[in-house]
């Protein structure tokens, strides 16, 4: 692995191996690294997070962030904001939130009297939707047209959303009370799923430390975080990620992996041909971050569990068994072959 691959990648994936070639601008790669220095400056941990964050505005996905309370999600995505000097809203879903709330709505305008359409706050560069799993399908399903289309569309008009355009979704784990189960089809429509654990030890005394001795985490500033990257040097590293090249192999093996989960017992709905296209988007996006001239089996492993842990749908006695996502996937990538 070069000098600037990210220190670890996304949790919940194996270690990525030494990377066989140099690809692509290595300013632009170290930029993406001294991202990760000003995170470092208000969250402690969560690497793989992180690096799952940027893999996603590499490849132009969005992110779920599921993790119990107080493990720094939402400060997570704001830091990350902040240090790219990119627009950032916040969304806090509840139970009573409606679609115009997130996309706008027109409003009657008595001056001219006319309606003007009035901006939701989907309208930004990287939109914190809070603890999206709290507020109803109905709500939740007002993203899917920006998620996929980056538009929106009210009283017969289409709007661009700014690019670049990331849905960050921060979840409770849906056993909580007051949840509900995000929609199939919105879940095929994030890039990756992070699962942000409890801190180590270690860790919880770095942030007690901080807090007290005068951390506030509403003043990103004052911790010292200063935007190093532009909106204008992401697109340029995201152009320079799709030179990374995939050969054949390594494509069919990302093929059979996603066919694998369909043919799991355990499994009711396998991962679709948009969660192929995902793992494959989010290999490359990997191997240029580590270095790599290439897509390898070892990136396409590296990004399956993030990739494809949401897309399937577990059979009744399989999770009354204790099976999990993550517990199948483990499986797969032990069963298909890899190619030489």
């Amino acid at each position: 692995m070069t000098d600037t691959a990210p220190a670890a990648p996304p949790q919940g994936a194996p270690a990525a191996p030494p990377a066989p070639a140099v690809a692509g601008d290595s300013q632009l790669r170290d930029a993406l690294v001294a991202v990760r220095t000003e995170v470092g400056k208000a969250v402690v941990g969560q690497d793989g997070a992180v690096t799952g964050l940027m893999i996603a505005l590499l490849a132009g996905g969005h992110v779920l962030l599921e993790g119990v309370p107080g493990v720094a999600k939402t400060l997570l995505v704001r830091t990350l904001s902040q240090a790219m000097s990119l627009d950032t809203k916040r969304i806090q879903f509840t139970p009573d939130l409606m679609p115009g709330d997130i996309t706008g709505s027109a409003v009657y305008d008595p001056k001219s009297g006319q309606f003007e359409f009035r901006e939701g706050p989907v309208f930004t560069n990287i939109l914190l939707a809070d603890e999206i799993n709290r507020t109803p399908p109905k709500t939740q399903s007002a993203l899917l047209e920006a998620m996929e289309e980056r538009q929106v569309s009210a009283d017969g008009v289409t709007r661009k959303l700014p690019a670049p355009f990331l849905v960050a979704a921060t979840m409770n784990p849906i056993e909580y009370e007051g949840t509900y189960t995000l929609p199939e089809a919105q879940l095929d429509r994030f890039l990756l799923k992070l699962v942000l654990d409890l801190p180590e030890r270690a860790q919880e005394l770095e942030v007690a430390s901080r807090h007290a001795n005068g951390f506030n985490p509403r003043d990103l500033a004052a911790a010292g975080v200063h935007p190093v990257l532009d909106a204008a040097t992401l697109a340029k590293a995201q152009a320079d990620v799709a030179t990374v090249t995939v050969a054949p192999d390594v494509l069919g093996y990302a093929v059979d992996l996603a066919r694998g989960t369909r043919q799991s017992p355990s499994v009711k709905l396998g991962v679709s041909p948009r969660g192929t296209t995902a793992l494959v988007a989010a290999a490359r996006a990997w191997a240029w971050l580590s270095g790599s001239s290439g897509v390898t089996p070892d990136h396409i492993q590296t990004m399956a569990i993030p990739v494809m842990r949401h897309r399937i749908q577990l059979r009744t006695e399989a999770e009354l068994e204790g099976v999990s996502a993550d517990t199948v996937l483990r499986s797969v990538l032990q069963q298909v072959q890899v190619p030489i």
